[in-house]
């Protein structure tokens, strides 16, 4: 029987080496793209249930305290008894401070809370940020305070945990943004500068 001849054998090697390489771009074509979907599924659950929530309660949180000043407004100097600097809010006007914080930001806050709580392994960080700790700490000062005054106690007013509301603010947009971002390069849609 006669030996295969050179052509016949290159053509075979390189056949083989060709199925090989297809064989191996595939299967890293496709890690890759599990990795995209993982990654993508992961930045929905961020979005959806962590950055997405917390973004909108900040946002409803700042706008409804905006409104809450507004309506307050109501020294002779134009300012809500609530601004520092002035007069201490008489108890008709705490009265009304109790009632906005019971009804509203106490709810809002919590919400807040809530999500950094149960939602922690959604966190972009690795570790929770302060603003973050600052906020649950915050709410936990309201919650001993809505005790006592449901119990009558109305001696006190504010958290001894100031409210982050600018830092908290920033880190929920810019985190929403940034994810957003991600998402749309996963989904392959780069928005065009400037473009929404």
């Amino acid at each position: 029987m006669p030996a295969p001849s050179l052509p016949l054998m290159t053509a075979t090697v390189v056949t083989i080496a060709l199925a090989f390489v297809g064989y191996l771009a595939t299967y890293f074509n496709g890690v890759r793209l599990t990795q995209r979907q993982e990654r993508l599924s992961r930045v929905n659950r961020q979005l959806s249930d962590f950055y997405g929530p917390l973004f909108a309660l900040t946002e409803t949180n700042n706008r409804v305290f905006k409104a809450f000043m507004e309506h307050t407004a109501t020294r002779p100097d134009g300012r809500s008894p609530f601004a520092a600097g002035g007069e201490p809010p008489t108890d008709e006007e705490l009265a009304e401070w109790r009632l906005w914080v019971t009804t509203v930001f106490l709810p809002t806050i919590r919400a807040m809370r809530d999500i950094v709580v149960t939602k922690a392994d959604l966190l972009a960080e690795q570790q929770v940020p302060a603003v973050l700790l600052e906020l649950s700490a915050h709410v936990s000062g309201y919650e001993i305070m809505e005790a006592q005054w449901a119990r009558g106690d109305n001696t006190r007013h504010y958290s001894d945990v100031w409210f982050p509301a600018e830092e908290l603010s920033l880190y929920a947009r810019q985190a929403f943004a940034q994810l957003k971002e991600e998402q749309s390069s996963l989904l392959g849609r780069r928005r065009k500068q400037g473009n929404p």
